[in-house]
C-alpha cells in the first residue's frame, strides 16, 4: 500500500522523534511512530570538546530542527552502514563518517542498494510522517562531505574515546564503536536484542561470525544496539554464544 492511499494517522513535524536520556551522557533519540522492528536508535554522545551522534533515522522529517540537542555543539556524525533507516538524515550534517567498505553507498545512496526498496511501506509504521511525504517519493540526499572510517581509527571526544571496530556481516561496511573507559559498545545492526537481519543483498554469514566473536572477547558491560532496547555485557555473550551455536559457523 503506498503513503498517497495509506489511512494511517500523519503526525506533526514536532512530535516525530522521541528523546531519551540514558546514563554516562549517553541520549537515545528515536521514531516511535515506525514500529519496533524497523526503528532505527540514534546514540548521542555528550563529550567536553564536541559530541557524537551514531546514525540518522529515516530523514522523513528534519533531523536538526526537530532535536534541538544536534544543534547545540560541534558534533561527529558516524553512519554504523548504509541501510536507509540508518542515513536518512545524514545530509544534515556537515560531515558523515563511514567506513570505506561503503563510502560509496553513502556517496550515491540509491533505494536499491540502501534497502529502501525492499523494507519501505505502510508496514514499517504505525503512523506516517507530515505530508507531502510519500514512501515512493523517498529519496536520500548525499551528505555534503564524506569522511572515512577504517578500523581501529579512534573518535576523539577531548574526554571520551570511541575505537572504531570494523564488523562486516549484516553488511560490508558495518561498524561499532568501543569506549573501553566506560566498557560501552555502540553495536549498530550487527548484534542488538531482537531478530537480526542476516540475509540483505551483501550480507555474509562468515564475515557475520568472525566479527560476532570480535565483539564476544570485549569487556562489555552495557550495548547499545541499533534497534531494540540497550542491554548488559552479559546478554551480549549469551546472544552471541546462542547464534554461533544455531549458525555451527
Amino acid at each position: 500500500m503506498s503513503s498517497a492511499t495509506s489511512r494511517l494517522e500523519r503526525i506533526a513535524p514536532d512530535q516525530w522523534y522521541r528523546i531519551q536520556r540514558l546514563s554516562d551522557g549517553i541520549t537515545l533519540i528515536d521514531e516511535p511512530w515506525i514500529k519496533p522492528f524497523f526503528r532505527c536508535n540514534l546514540w548521542h554522545v555528550r563529550g567536553r570538546d564536541r559530541d557524537l551522534l551514531v546514525d540518522f533515522g529515516l530523514g522523513a522529517v528534519p533531523l536538526r530542527r526537530h532535536v534541538a540537542l544536534l544543534a547545540e555543539r560541534d558534533l561527529v556524525g558516524v553512519a554504523s552502514h548504509t541501510h536507509f533507516d540508518h542515513i536518512g538524515a545524514a545530509s544534515e550534517f556537515d560531515y558523515c563518517h563511514v567506513h570505506a567498505a561503503e563510502a560509496d553507498i553513502l556517496a550515491a545512496p540509491d533505494n536499491a542498494r540502501t534497502l529502501a526498496d525492499a523494507f519501505l511501506n505502510d508496514e514499517m509504521f504505525d503512523a506516517l510522517p507530515p505530508a507531502p511525504y510519500a514512501h515512493s517519493g523517498y529519496r536520500i540526499p548525499v551528505p555534503p562531505k564524506i569522511a572515512h572510517l577504517e578500523d581501529g581509527d579512534v573518535i576523539d571526544l577531548g574526554d571520551r574515546r570511541f575505537e572504531v571496530i570494523h564488523t562486516p556481516g549484516h553488511s560490508p561496511g558495518g561498524i561499532a564503536l568501543w569506549e573501553a573507559a566506560s566498557a560501552t559498545l555502540i553495536s549498530g545492526d550487527l548484534v542488538y536484542d531482537g531478530p537480526l537481519i542476516e540475509d540483505a543483498w551483501h550480507s555474509n554469514l562468515d564475515d557475520y561470525a568472525a566479527s560476532m566473536r570480535r565483539l564476544r572477547a570485549l569487556p562489555a558491560r552495557v550495548v547499545h544496539g541499533g534497534h531494540f532496547p540497550s542491554f548488559s555485557g552479559e546478554r551480549l555473550n549469551t546472544m552471541i554464544d546462542d547464534w554461533l551455536a544455531h549458525h555451527d559457523l
